[in-house]
């Protein structure tokens, strides 16, 4: 009989209490400054590196390789089978390829890891929906054959203040740089096939770059009813005003708000907004 493990990292977004909730086993990404190591959302919060940021941007590296031995060492004695991994963008980060190396040490665990080619919180829905999928009773290979489809279901976008922290992170992939700043031209993010950050609209100032999301929100609305996240980063109050912005639309199942994990927030730089849209069945 199949036992199956569910594995994600930080970059998922998913809370303390959502991972126990639906039963994931947590990576976290780490953050290095010069004063020492932490692990993302275990003992470290976004607030403070928005707080610190001005003073050091720390560096982000991949989930240590000793967390992940111990993780599925515990799976192994707790006689799971099969483990799936959900995983932020390939194009973004190492960790999956990192999972699956860490996987091949352990063959007596049937693994599969998924690089869903985004992160956040649109990267957290596709986890929570292999969750819902394990505890139906869904064997593993009918989960792996649905999570194209799952994932067909998700996408997200956002928008942010400063270019500066995606160039110094070396995320910057297909973004517009210098000449855009000088404009206040503001870009609204997604990412492309191979998962990679680029521009799928420009808005001269934040006002504006607000007004495009929305406007793409209201074309996934137009064609189906959709759960909503408002994703934020070191902009709550602003958050919380745009998300009771967009309660008289139609088509929305559900609106909550989810706030960046610390390692994205040292990419995006504070004033991060976006949301992550799931269609409903």
């Amino acid at each position: 009989m199949q036992k199956i493990a569910l594995i994600t990292d930080s970059a998922s977004d998913l809370s303390l209490e959502e991972l126990r909730e639906y039963n994931v086993n947590l990576l976290p990404l780490r953050i290095s400054y010069s004063t020492g190591e932490y692990q993302d959302k275990i003992d470290i919060k976004a607030s403070d590196v928005y707080a610190n940021l001005d003073k050091e941007v720390p560096k982000t590296s991949l989930p240590s390789p000793e967390t992940t031995e111990k993780i599925l060492n515990k799976l192994e004695e707790e006689g799971y089978t099969h483990v799936i991994g959900i995983c932020i963008s390939g194009g973004l980060s190492g960790t999956a390829n990192s999972l699956r190396l860490s996987l091949e040490d352990h063959p007596n665990l049937i693994s599969y890891v998924y690089d869903t080619k985004i992160l956040a919180y649109p990267e957290g829905e596709v986890v929570i929906e292999v969750s819902k999928l394990i505890k139906s009773g869904k064997t593993f290979e009918e989960i792996i054959e649905a999570l194209p489809k799952i994932r067909e279901k998700i996408t997200g976008y956002f928008t942010i203040d400063t270019l500066e922290y995606l160039k110094k992170g070396g995320r910057i992939g297909r973004v517009a740089g210098t000449l855009g700043e000088m404009l206040n031209l503001k870009p609204v993010i997604t990412t492309d096939e191979n998962g990679v950050y680029y521009n799928i609209v420009k808005a001269r100032g934040r006002k504006q770059a607000l007004s495009k999301l929305t406007d793409l929100l209201k074309s996934h609305l137009s064609k189906n009813k959709c759960d909503v996240t408002v994703l934020q980063g070191g902009c709550e109050a602003e958050a919380i005003k745009y998300m009771e912005s967009l309660k008289g639309l139609e088509n929305i199942n559900t609106l909550k708000l989810s706030e960046i994990s610390p390692a994205l927030g040292v990419h995006g730089g504070p004033g991060l907004m976006g949301f992550c849209v799931k269609i409903v069945d």
